[in-house]
């Protein structure tokens, strides 16, 4: 008897397609609630101050208003620190919703709303009336720098401690010492993730229970928090995220609107629903922070690197430290003995900066890749040529071997594809008709996560499973992929495993974020599968009216649902067989997967190689790119097509950060003034060019189980620099602050 054809490494489509297409997918706001009631925010109009009145007297005479909050009768809600997750800053205390008088940014949340319908809260929400003592701001980023300082704490990719500054040898003196050496500044302005659904959140009290339908990639987070601010049992908060209309990094943190929700709730004794505006996107939740990096590389003529050194200065707010891990990738990406960097933080009457797809890896990396395109024009060698004579064949930070390492065979197949050997290297020498034309590389890289996930697998005896975690789905095809995962390791067909995720009542998951849920909760998936399987081989093994009775368990194997001997075929039974001759309804199996000691013994990272081509218009400055080829190595890769579709969105989301995004402030009272898709430009479909994304298969067996890597931010690391290198190589100007405009072109 054949087994079942694997499901993993095939191109499955959605299990969740129809449903999303179909309009039968629901979003946080899309749950049908009885005598549900509708929020919403006001925001404050100053950078800092005081509120000395809010004047809510038009705004509760108006029609449909059942309560006007604000900080004189929103009650004791407080998020404590005790209770800060992986993804919260450390150092600093969150915003505390609507708990005193103070602004500490413009469009802060000052009052909340609450109507019988939405259209009745929107308008009495402009009847709202503050007044305030206004204090001077912080709101330039060059004046905030002149105060920057050194971050109290650091997080690794692994989540421990590593202080701001870094050194391998002796950086100031091979500088000193290196025959050739280039240095130069880099930057990029705030940036927002802008996912087409928006955050929103719907509370039902009944009691002292509360039910959230919360746009989160970490429903056990929510939990959590929301508990922990309103002191009652964790068990009492229930938390349901079946669908994310994408997130990227937005909705990793309990952001204040969700727990003015709660209270909000709480105090009409009705459900509420919360929804962000398109504008509130750009002050509630955080976003990629301004950071502005100097890099100095020295070189031997022959193009070895003897010294790095790379400075970052990133904004955050004035109540909480966030952190990225911008500088991480310089201490390992290539082989270099001497080794500096310093990573500070300039603080800023703005609201907390987050993780936004790639945090830190997409910023530090720009510069880096820059600056080494820089020093290959200088050395007179090829940009890759250059990589490839410094390419790290371990880790030189750790002094580790990767547990798995396909880089030069990205760079290779990648260059192949884009034809860089037909390159002309001198600048404006390459030509389209009155276009010209640039080619630019860089390498990606992100590093490897895994944390602690816990799954039930239920086998039923009708020959189904049932699969259940507490994950998020923020779009990248989680339900697919762990169906996929599932399948094999119990030996079923796809179309008979049924996942399900996004509620607290299931088992504790990690965070959607970081690239780390198919190695974490997927570990999990096939190690809880796997453990099911072997109990129902047991029950057959010790059955005497079982075909497979008194079999070696290592002899059984499984395909289409049935089990049998690898030795004779013929000897065979199904799961459903089994379980309704022993009168069982279900085998259950509830398991945790969690890293072992491999994390001490390999360094684990997934790379990438971006090539780029640019068409620029001498004359008007207009930067279009014509194509990408990027190759990745991350482990196995489970479903080709869904891994596809996050690679193209990662170059897409590259080609917003080098060409298109950026948010401007008002220096005089720090708004967002393109706090909007008209006047903040992302990426359309007449931005994005012919993509050809490809994977360097590998098999990995220290990463995890199932030899899985991230994928989906290692797609958008590399491509801003690529773009801005092909840029260079196009007109001979070298733009280092994103987005490259034509203003800066020309």
């Amino acid at each position: 008897m054949s087994q079942v054809k694997q499901a993993v490494g095939t191109p499955m489509s959605r299990v969740d397609g129809r449903l999303k297409v179909t309009g039968g997918a629901r979003y946080a706001a899309e749950y049908p609630i009885k005598d549900v009631t509708y929020g919403v925010l006001v925001l404050s109009t100053i950078a800092k101050g005081k509120i000395t009145h809010i004047d809510t007297a038009a705004a509760e005479k108006a029609p449909g208003v059942l309560a006007v909050i604000t900080h004189h009768n929103a009650g004791k809600v407080e998020v404590p620190d005790s209770v800060k997750a992986l993804v919260d800053p450390k150092v600093g205390t969150p915003l505390q919703p609507l708990q005193d008088d103070k602004v500490r940014y413009h469009g802060q949340p000052i009052s909340v709303v609450v109507a019988d319908t939405f259209e009745r809260a929107i308008h009495a929400a402009t009847l709202v009336r503050a007044s305030y003592d206004e204090a001077e701001a912080v709101l330039n980023f060059d004046d905030a720098t002149t105060e920057r300082f050194r971050p109290h704490e650091m997080k690794t990719d692994r989540g421990a401690e590593k202080t701001p500054d870094y050194h391998r040898g002796d950086a100031e003196q091979a500088l000193k010492d290196a025959p050739v050496k280039v240095e130069a500044s880099y930057s990029h302005p705030d940036e927002y993730h802008n996912p087409m659904e928006l955050h929103a959140t719907i509370a039902s009290w009944e009691g002292n229970q509360l039910t959230l339908y919360d746009k989160t990639q970490w429903v056990d987070n929510v939990q959590q928090q929301v508990a922990a601010a309103f002191d009652i049992d964790k068990e009492d908060v229930r938390v349901v995220s079946k669908f994310v209309g994408g997130a990227f990094g937005s909705a990793l943190r309990v952001w204040p609107h969700v727990f003015i929700a709660a209270l909000a709730a709480k105090h009409v004794e009705r459900p509420v629903k919360l929804v962000l505006t398109r504008a509130q996107q750009y002050t509630v939740p955080g976003y990629r922070p301004q950071t502005v990096q100097k890099v100095t590389l020295g070189a031997t003529k022959d193009g070895k690197l003897s010294a790095i050194r790379q400075d970052a200065t990133a904004k955050t707010s004035t109540y909480e430290e966030y952190t990225e891990s911008t500088l991480n990738p310089t201490r390992f990406l290539y082989a270099c003995p001497n080794v500096s960097t310093r990573y500070r933080i300039a603080a800023m009457n703005v609201n907390k900066p987050a993780s936004m797809r790639a945090p830190g890896e997409a910023t530090g990396v720009y510069a880096l890749e820059c600056a080494l395109d820089e020093l290959a024009y200088e050395l007179n060698i090829d940009p890759l040529e250059l990589r490839l004579i410094n390419h790290a064949d371990e880790d030189p930070d750790k002094e580790l071997p990767w547990s798995s390492k396909s880089l030069k065979q990205c760079y290779q197949r990648a260059a192949d594809k884009f034809g860089w050997s037909k390159r002309n290297a001198e600048p404006r020498s390459m030509r389209d008709g009155r276009l010209l034309i640039g080619w630019g590389m860089a390498t990606a890289t992100w590093p490897t996560h895994r944390l602690p996930a816990t799954v039930l697998v239920r086998l039923l005896d009708d020959g189904t499973a049932q699969v259940r975690t507490a994950a998020s789905d923020i779009g990248p095809g989680t339900y697919t992929v762990m169906t996929q995962i599932a399948a094999d390791a119990l030996g079923l067909p796809a179309a008979r495993v049924k996942f399900d995720l996004g509620d607290t009542k299931m088992p504790k998951a990690p965070v959607e974020g970081g690239s780390m849920t198919v190695a974490s909760v997927g570990s999990a998936v096939h190690e809880a599968a796997r453990e099911a399987r072997r109990k129902v081989v047991e029950l057959a093994i010790g059955d005497e009216d079982s075909p497979l009775h008194k079999a070696d368990s290592d002899d059984v194997d499984v395909a289409d649902g049935r089990l049998f001997l690898k030795s004779d075929s013929k000897r065979r039974e199904s799961y459903a067989d089994i379980l309704k001759r022993h009168k069982k309804e279900s085998v259950e199996v509830t398991q945790e997967s969690k890293p072992g000691e491999e994390q001490k013994k390999y360094s684990m990272h997934a790379f990438g190689a971006q090539f780029v081509e640019v068409r620029v218009d001498p004359d008007f400055g207009t930067v279009r790119v014509a194509r990408v080829v990027s190759g990745f190595a991350a482990g196995r890769i489970i479903n080709p097509k869904t891994a596809h579709s996050q690679a193209i969105g990662g170059i897409v989301g590259g080609l917003g950060m080098a060409l298109l995004e950026e948010a401007v402030r008002d220096h005089r009272n720090g708004r967002v003034i393109n706090a909007n898709l008209e006047q903040y430009m992302v990426p359309v479909n007449a931005d994005v060019p012919q993509l050809d994304a490809f994977f360097v298969d590998e098999e990995d067996k220290h990463v995890n189980p199932i030899g899985a890597k991230g994928l989906a931010e290692l797609s958008l690391v590399g491509v801003a620099p690529a773009v801005a290198n092909a840029v260079y190589h196009a007109t001979g100007k070298r733009i280092r602050d994103l987005p490259i405009t034509p203003e800066k072109l020309l």
